[in-house]
């Protein structure tokens, strides 16, 4: 292959990365969790947080898109198990968001204040880079591209692994981007436009949560009743009536 088909085969894998993780990551609808979450915190922990969950996610992103699928296989742990646990996870954090009493958040913005580094570091991979930023489901479709950038030259392969890590070091840009200047852009919407979305957005992410579960379970169920009725014995043959009396 000349240097043009290795630099389209670059391109190419960027752009693949960039279209199948970013809409799923989507860093714009959970910025308003990121605010919810780190509510009452200062604007230099705010940007911190957000630095530490750019850089998690991307190292999430990376790993799983070059060992996912390898991992899975050596554990014997299938896709739908990541999507039901993780699923799980993500309605567990949206109900607690979706139910919080707004009376409560003095109190929340008086801790916020006092976030020491210890904290900054604790919360900015849970829940924040895993997995309100980066879910099963990214971690799905990323070991999908994993999948995809394999080849029988070795060359090609490589080219094709560093144009997707190129393409998630985008969507890891504009993860910051997006948690750095969330509260400028939420300030437009006023207080009560504000409450507003972080409640339905919290809504948002509950329903996300459930059909990131139900992703999983229901292949999981569909695949045991399958089985199940594979396992069944033969039911023996109804013999039919004579025709004659």
């Amino acid at each position: 292959m000349d240097f043009y088909s290795y630099l389209a085969a670059f391109g190419t894998s960027a752009l693949v990365a960039l279209a199948t993780l970013l809409p799923i990551a989507n860093p714009t609808s959970t910025a308003p969790i990121f605010l919810s979450l780190t509510e009452g915190a200062s604007e230099k922990m705010r940007q911190e947080l957000a630095r530490r969950v750019a850089r998690n996610v991307f190292l999430l992103m990376v790993g799983a898109t070059l060992l996912g699928s390898f991992l899975l296989d050596v554990f014997g742990i299938s896709l739908d198990i990541v999507r039901a646990a993780g699923g799980l996870i993500v309605i567990n954090i949206g109900w607690r968001l979706l139910t919080t009493n707004s009376a409560e958040s003095p109190r929340a913005a008086k801790i916020a204040q006092n976030y020491t580094p210890e904290m900054v570091r604790s919360q900015a991979f849970f829940p924040l880079s895993f997995p309100i930023t980066c879910g099963p489901g990214t971690i799905s479709a990323a070991i999908t591209v994993g999948v995809s950038l394999a080849s029988s030259s070795i060359a090609l392969s490589a080219v094709r692994t560093a144009g997707a890590i190129v393409g998630l070091a985008i969507i890891a840009l504009l993860i910051f981007l997006s948690y750095r200047y969330a509260e400028y852009l939420l300030r437009l919407l006023g207080d009560t436009g504000t409450v507003v979305f972080l409640r339905l957005s919290a809504f948002i992410l509950l329903c996300l949560g459930i059909q990131i579960f139900w992703d999983g379970a229901g292949n999981l169920l569909a695949t045991a009743i399958r089985d199940g009725v594979a396992a069944l014995p033969d039911l023996p043959a109804v013999a039919k009536p004579s025709a004659t009396p």
